[in-house]
């Protein structure tokens, strides 16, 4: 913001400084942030003053002083991270920045808080951490456990994912390290030896990606972990030292699936806060749908049967057969319905839906009675006792896990069963990895009650989605909205091609035509383009369609791991990818190997989607408008949004779906693009692409 501020918002900023600081001191806080980053600029390399910069600093450092929720659109080259992590180092307050993707929480840690510690010259150090979910470290008693020949599948190795963990943080595996070791025996070994040498524990630090199997050996969820004071390593736990250096910090990194785990549990994986920054905020309403919600599996069934089985009296046998059985029954139920809503509401409910019910009421009650049984069994002892179990701790520690196992397991199905008017449930994941999902229809409600009236928040993206403000539950608190723009000059860099004489895609021959305009569109720009897709059908089709006479190095998604195959586009210049949705976002490729974006239809959601379908029998008749169309858009902008990533990128994004040049909405899916110049010429485009490499060239 400037300086000179109409009278009306000073006025505005008065009425919120009571319930924060005055509008003088958020004045100031917002002149210091811009001094901050002024300072850190001038140290960079090539550093520069960016007007959008120092706006959304500005907005930011008021927001922490008023109390004020703030939402700010900035794009791509805006330099976001520095414009919300300067003012709250200055602030005084304890923030939490929560990332949607590793990448970025790896730029916060490695990069951009580190150049503040030493450049910002604060009276004392900036202190920050990055906190990861618990099962992202490895378990020391759990390795205690394995070296005293206590090797278990136990309860993530029976078919369980990480996705059953409300704590989990989205697994990226780091592309290209050293290959893990041949067999399971050896993977476990090598584990333990670096957990005897790492100063972290941290999965991240390992220079090969291990398997989920031997990983799971090793380390615990939260739904397990029976907590520092009950377990035996818990004063050598490397994810309570990572808690104790986040409790000690300033500024802490997390995973937004992490923070949505913290609201899930009452608010105690995270210490306490006085703000938040959702980074990547475009992805929060999906973010908090899973973790607000439950997810069972048969494989937790089954994980949980195999850790209980020798811990238990013979007399509960029958109990663990009982449960192992519920859990086979559940997946059989299952495995036909993946992709739709079940449990739902109506007059006449389908047969299987009742079964489904009732097999889901006796599981609750089977899974109380093996979580007595586990009591009956010495699990809840204190490991320091006399007797029992404090002879043999990792007993007891086994113990304990399982029964947390237990009661989470029971706490899920007694929620699927008593599940609540806004609340569905529905079949995902594959028929060979079925998910029974309860999710909340809309966040809004329960984030207004856990997480607007009591923490300072800052939501920022390139690409916010149209009515964010509604469908997370602002409204009502005080938020200002802000769209700071990006400093690339889009009109003269950036042409947007709308393919309008396309026939339409159901229309016979839409397929062929389309792989002609992209055939056209690929030697305009001699390769160097990223052809995002919809399905992946029609990925594949394109590519088949095209290779045989492409005269360009054609990658596919699913040729190489996401990371390689990146890097192969990247250093191949005239390469051409092909990728369906994975790709719309997260490909950072600036130069000219990418000067041409595709898309071959506009991303709505497919009209199936048991989670939407929900939405859109809430929304009744302005489903389009508050549930498709947003997300289209948002989809949109963010595969639009691949092209420029840096001030000498130059070229075209090409939208081979003639709608957004001739449908009635096509206003609300243009504003969220960059302010690219529009064509619907072909032979503009060819022109644009010609000149664009010619100068990149020079």
């Amino acid at each position: 913001m400037e300086d000179e501020e109409p009278e009306e918002y000073l006025d505005e900023l008065d009425v919120l400084g009571s319930a924060g600081g005055s509008a003088e001191e958020a004045r100031q806080a917002g002149d210091d942030g811009v001094a901050g980053l002024d300072k850190i600029t001038a140290q960079m390399s090539g550093g520069e003053h960016r007007p959008e910069q120092q706006e959304m600093c500005r907005a930011v450092a008021e927001a922490l002083v008023t109390g004020t929720h703030l939402v700010v659109q900035a794009g791509t080259g805006t330099g976001k991270s520095l414009a919300y992590l300067i003012p709250a180092a200055l602030s005084g307050k304890k923030v939490v920045v929560a990332t949607a993707t590793k990448a970025l929480q790896d730029q916060l840690a490695e990069k951009d808080l580190p150049l503040m510690e030493s450049g910002l010259g604060l009276p004392a150090p900036l202190e920050y951490a990055v906190l990861k979910g618990r099962s992202n470290y490895i378990c020391r008693q759990r390795v205690a456990e394995v070296g005293s020949g206590g090797i278990q599948p136990e309860l993530g190795d029976a078919g369980a994912s990480p996705a059953d963990e409300r704590e989990i943080e989205r697994s990226e595996a780091e592309e290209g390290g050293a290959p893990a070791p041949e067999g399971l025996v050896e993977e476990v070994r090598t584990l333990v030896a670096w957990s005897q040498t790492s100063a972290t524990g941290d999965r991240a630090d390992l220079s090969f990606e291990p398997s989920d199997r031997a990983w799971n050996m090793v380390s615990v969820g939260p739904r397990e972990c029976p907590g520092r004071f009950n377990c035996p390593s818990g004063e050598r736990c490397f994810a309570e030292a990572a808690r104790d250096r986040a409790a000690g910090a300033d500024i802490v990194v997390v995973n937004t699936h992490l923070y949505g785990a913290h609201l899930a549990s009452g608010g105690v994986v995270l210490p306490e806060h006085d703000a938040v920054v959702f980074d990547e905020a475009h992805e929060l309403e999906e973010v908090m749908t899973s973790s607000l919600g439950v997810e069972v599996t048969p494989g937790r069934f089954r994980a949980l049967v195999t850790a209980a089985r020798s811990l238990v009296e013979a007399r509960d046998a029958e109990l663990l057969d009982s449960l192992a059985s519920l859990g086979e029954q559940l997946g059989a139920l299952l495995v036909d319905r993946v992709g739709t809503r079940v449990l739902h509401d109506g007059a006449r409910p389908p047969v299987d839906d009742r079964e489904l019910a009732e097999l889901l009421a006796r599981a609750a009650e089977v899974g109380r009675r093996v979580t007595d049984a586990l009591r009956r069994g010495g699990a809840q002892r204190m490991l320091l006792s006399d007797g029992g179990d404090a002879a043999d701790p990792d007993r007891a520690s086994r113990k304990t896990r399982a029964l947390s196992a237990a009661a989470n397991l029971t706490e899920d199905l007694h929620r699927l069963v008593g599940r609540g008017d806004g609340e569905v449930a529905w079949v995902d994941g594959t028929r060979r990895n079925v998910r029974l999902r309860l999710s909340p229809i809309d966040v809004g409600p329960a984030l207004a009650g856990m997480l607007w009236g009591e923490i300072t928040a800052v939501l920022t993206s390139a690409t916010i989605p149209p009515r964010i403000v509604e469908r997370i539950g602002l409204e009502g608190f005080p938020t200002e909205e802000l769209n700071v723009g990006s400093p690339f000059d889009y009109r003269s860099h950036a042409l947007l091609y709308v393919a309008r004489h396309l026939p339409d895609r159901r229309a016979p021959g839409a397929e062929e035509a389309l792989h002609e305009e992209l055939a056209q569109l690929l030697d305009a720009a001699g390769g160097r383009t990223l052809a995002l897709f919809t399905s992946r059908r029609a990925t594949e089709a394109a590519a088949d369609a095209l290779a045989p006479e492409l005269p360009y190095t054609l990658l596919r998604q699913g040729d190489l791991p996401k990371g390689r195959l990146l890097e192969a586009f990247a250093s191949d210049e005239t390469s051409c990818l092909f990728a369906t949705l994975g790709f719309w976002q997260g490909v950072d490729i600036p130069g000219r190997a990418l000067s041409l974006v595709t898309i071959d239809r506009l991303p709505f959601p497919r009209p199936d989607d048991p989670l939407l379908q929900a939405r859109r029998d809430r929304a009744g008749g302005r489903a389009f408008q508050l549930v498709d169309l947003p997300r289209a858009a948002t989809l949109l902008a963010q595969g639009a949004g691949r092209l420029i990533r840096n001030a000498d990128d130059r070229g075209v994004v090409a939208v081979l779906d003639p709608r957004l040049a001739t449908a009635s909405y096509r206003g609300v899916l243009l504003s969220t693009l960059p302010p690219m110049r529009r064509s619907v010429d072909l032979s503009e485009v060819e022109s644009f692409l010609r000149h664009a490499l010619e100068d990149s060239a020079a």
